[in-house]
């Protein structure tokens, strides 16, 4: 999952970049408003994490616009103004959820965890299908109950073809979805990633559709 945090302040961007990598997220960083604005606008994040009081464009003018533009990717509001009518505004807006600073690391990552799974249409903080359970929480993979060893790139791969299982996702999707820009990375790094997981499962959940992607099946 990618993950875009629009911060100016320094140390907050450089401590919510940290927090999300360790919670399994490919995290991408922007401090001025009309960079942010453009990123959004012209990349797929799987979730923002937006500042209002950014230089340069203004973070709820950078929410309005991605929302007028059609940009559907869920948006999680931290700032230190804690009024309850900027608040309202910033959901009008469009913002899914809203934190007031100072906040703690692991409500933020927890409250943009659920904001991820709504967008996916998962209830749940435990994925399941078939015989395999991936726990968001713990960031851990079980089959029939059994702990499957994965990397967290291989734990990525998977955690998104789960969020989004019964839908064909192609290599450019995984690709743009689980690697940061500056990630060097070969060719076919995600082929070869999705034989590994593979194997650490043991099972066929993963399925390949010749010149589409890949998919899992949507199953209880």
């Amino acid at each position: 999952m990618r993950i875009l945090v629009v911060e100016d302040d320094d140390r907050i961007g450089r401590d919510l970049a940290t927090a999300l990598a360790a919670a399994g997220y490919a995290v991408e960083r922007e401090a001025d408003g009309e960079n942010a604005w453009f990123r959004g606008d012209t990349e797929d994040f799987d979730a923002v994490v937006l500042d209002l009081g950014l230089p340069a464009m203004d973070g709820l003018a950078i929410l309005k616009r991605w929302r007028q533009a059609g940009r559907r990717f869920p948006i999680l509001i931290v700032t230190a103004r804690g009024s309850w009518v900027e608040r309202v505004e910033g959901i009008d807006a469009g913002a899914d959820d809203y934190l007031p600073k100072p906040f703690r690391m692991e409500e933020l990552v927890a409250r943009l965890r659920a904001l991820i799974r709504r967008s996916a249409g998962q209830a749940s903080a435990i994925l399941v299908n078939g015989p395999v359970c991936l726990d968001t929480r713990q960031m851990t993979v079980s089959v029939d109950g059994v702990p499957a060893s994965l990397s967290p790139q291989e734990y990525r791969l998977l955690s998104y073809l789960m969020h989004h299982a019964g839908r064909v996702v192609s290599q450019l999707e995984l690709t743009e979805h689980l690697y940061t820009q500056d990630f060097e990375r070969e060719s076919n790094a995600i082929e070869v990633l999705v034989g590994r997981v593979r194997r650490k499962l043991g099972i066929d959940l993963i399925e390949t559709r010749r010149g589409f992607g890949y998919t899992i099946a949507a199953r209880p």
